[in-house]
């Protein structure tokens, strides 16, 4: 898909089953820095937002969590933030290598949530994503549903509004 002059921004957020300390979620943790290396090495992969106060990549504003993490016991949760050329460059990396590796396993790591795991949303190409943008466009997600605002994979939208299909024979050609 040409998207001349935009940006394409995910943010995903869960809960864990247990906190971050528990057995339960380990192997979530010992796969993230994996994770994150095969997103920088991505083709068409922009950039992805750190977290306040820990080494990496610096954080694209304050950690903002959406409303569902209230009343869930946690005061933070898995979430993350990045930038991408395409919808099909980032399908190719969550849906190949090691982090399909990880998606396999997500059911034993993350609680089932009656919200989107994630969202997607067009930005132009010389504006970053922030974590307050991401957490509104969830949950504006899970309130109005799809939309050229914010969106999934499965109801994707073009930069211009349009609705688009992403095609399996489009992502992998990554």
């Amino acid at each position: 898909m040409p998207t001349s002059g935009h940006r394409l921004a995910m943010y995903n957020f869960g809960l864990h089953v247990a906190s971050y300390d528990a057995p339960e979620v380990q192997g979530f943790l010992r796969r993230e820095p994996a994770n994150f290396a095969a997103a920088e090495k991505a083709s068409g992969f922009f950039g992805r937002s750190g977290y306040p106060e820990e080494p990496g990549p610096r954080s694209w504003g304050p950690q903002v969590f959406p409303r569902f993490i209230k009343g869930s016991g946690f005061e933070s949760a898995p979430s993350s933030l990045s930038m991408w050329e395409d919808i099909e460059s980032l399908m190719a990396f969550a849906y190949a290598g090691v982090h399909a590796e990880a998606l396999k396993n997500a059911r034993n790591w993350n609680q089932k949530v009656d919200w989107p795991p994630l969202v997607l949303w067009w930005l132009d190409a010389g504006r970053r994503a922030d974590w307050q943008q991401g957490a509104d466009k969830l949950e504006w997600l899970h309130d109005h549903g799809a939309g050229p605002e914010a969106f999934t994979f499965k109801q994707a939208y073009d930069p211009d509004g349009v609705p688009y299909v992403v095609t399996a024979v489009a992502w992998k050609r990554w």
